[in-house]
């Protein structure tokens, strides 16, 4: 064959991160550590940053090469069916700071503020290291200095819980891909390997994993694509390929093909756990915080039809003199933001008096799914200390009214803006 083939069904795509230990520097590449159960449309990719010289003196009406200056990382993390550990991650690397108690049964409790200072030298907030497979044998790549820049939180009517985090990443990137010059004659019937082996098990595998060979026409100066029929399991790898002239004069080939794995490729296994539902929410309006209970408040029950979470890092990776790569050195937060939205049956005018009275309120949210041991579940809270009403907007939904109410959250003297707590089975997040 002159080309392979492989699956690249996007369903066997696989992304790990480094969620129990950040990095320990920026471009320092953290042990992976946990495979997430993302959304099928989630993809973390490599945006190259080439720039053709049509702006210089090429001496032509239109450019003649591309300058590299290497790229950034981009992608979000979209959980569909968020799982505590979902939040954990997400919350842990997006607000930065991470404390974890052990319960009883095995479980921990782990107690996650924003961060007020800086990380290191670096960064704002800790970063975490991922990696995906790309469909079954396409490739593997992993990113160096993930940084969770952005979060949403959804909670709606009829579905599960819902988060998403935008990722901003270095740019530094390693793939699992070789491209290997083998000098050999035109009418060769088989290539060696430097050193490398071909990954695979079985030789259907091992071919598969030989994604291209070309050989570089003596006469034409042309690459020219090679048959290749059987791939050795033997290291190096031997290459059987169809000779491509007649000739026995010297060339190079080329051979694109995935080496056997080693460290980082083989990625780890998935922590399971149960996706919360929107029922499972219990959110409580208009308490007071004391930094450890929420008194006070009235329940928001039937009316509530969803509620949404945002929080923005305003986090921005820049490459500075001493990066030595290319890719960003530095990743700093420019000021965070968040927002709370309600939208509730219109049933009464108390948010709408709080807008009046410019008035602030606390909120709490708790989300408990299964327990993990007797008495401990699986679960997420929320706590808002303090947030102001921004705005109200009376709607009809299904003949009845409704009100949108958007909230700024604040940060308080005492408590900051925004406490996260997460009960499960994980020993540590962003440690």
């Amino acid at each position: 064959m002159t080309r392979s083939i492989r699956n690249f069904l996007a369903t066997h795509n696989v992304l790990a991160v480094s969620a129990g230990q950040q990095e320990v520097a920026m471009n320092t590449e953290q042990e992976l550590d946990t495979t997430l159960l993302v959304d099928l449309n989630t993809v973390l990719n490599y945006q190259a940053v080439k720039h053709p010289n049509r702006e210089e003196l090429t001496g032509k009406e239109e450019a003649d090469r591309v300058h590299d200056f290497g790229g950034k990382v981009a992608g979000t993390l979209a959980f569909s069916r968020a799982q505590p550990q979902h939040f954990a991650f997400l919350l842990g690397y997006g607000l930065g700071e991470v404390e974890t108690a052990a319960l009883g049964g095995g479980g921990f409790r782990h107690t996650i503020r924003p961060r007020s200072g800086e990380v290191d030298a670096a960064r704002s907030n800790p970063s975490f290291t991922a990696a995906m497979r790309f469909g079954r044998q396409v490739m593997k790549r992993r990113f160096a200095s993930c940084f969770i820049d952005q979060i949403r939180v959804d909670f709606a009517r009829d579905g599960w819980a819902k988060i998403t985090g935008t990722v901003k990443g270095s740019g530094r990137v390693t793939d699992n891909t070789q491209v290997e010059e083998v000098a050999a004659a035109f009418n060769a019937g088989s290539l060696s390997l430097a050193a490398n082996g071909v990954a695979g098990e079985t030789p259907a595998e091992r071919l598969s994993n030989v994604q291209a060979v070309r050989v570089l026409n003596p006469a034409t100066q042309a690459w020219e694509e090679t048959a290749y029929v059987a791939v050795s399991e033997a290291v190096p790898g031997v290459i059987d390929i169809t000779p491509p002239g007649g000739s026995g004069e010297l060339t190079t080939y080329r051979v694109y093909y995935l080496p056997r794995e080693s460290e980082w490729m083989d990625l780890p296994p998935r922590v399971e756990e149960s996706p919360l539902k929107v029922s499972q929410l219990a959110v409580t309006l208009g308490g007071r915080w004391d930094g450890t209970s929420f008194s006070g408040g009235y329940p928001l029950t039937t009316e509530l039809r969803s509620l949404t979470w945002t929080m923005k890092n305003n986090l921005k990776t820049e490459s500075t003199p001493g990066a030595g790569g290319n890719y960003a050195n530095r990743a700093f937060r420019t000021g965070r933001e968040q927002s709370l939205k309600f939208d509730r049956d219109f049933r009464d005018f108390l948010l709408a008096q709080n807008l009046k009275d410019n008035d602030t309120l606390g909120v709490y949210m708790k989300a408990a799914g299964p327990e993990f041991a007797p008495g401990l579940n699986y679960q997420v809270e929320l706590v808002f200390p303090q947030v102001g009403v921004l705005g109200t907007a009376v709607k009809v939904y299904q003949r009845r009214l409704g009100e949108e109410v958007e909230f700024a959250v604040l940060e308080d003297d005492t408590f900051g803006s925004v406490a996260a707590y997460v009960q499960n089975r994980v020993g540590s997040y962003a440690a």
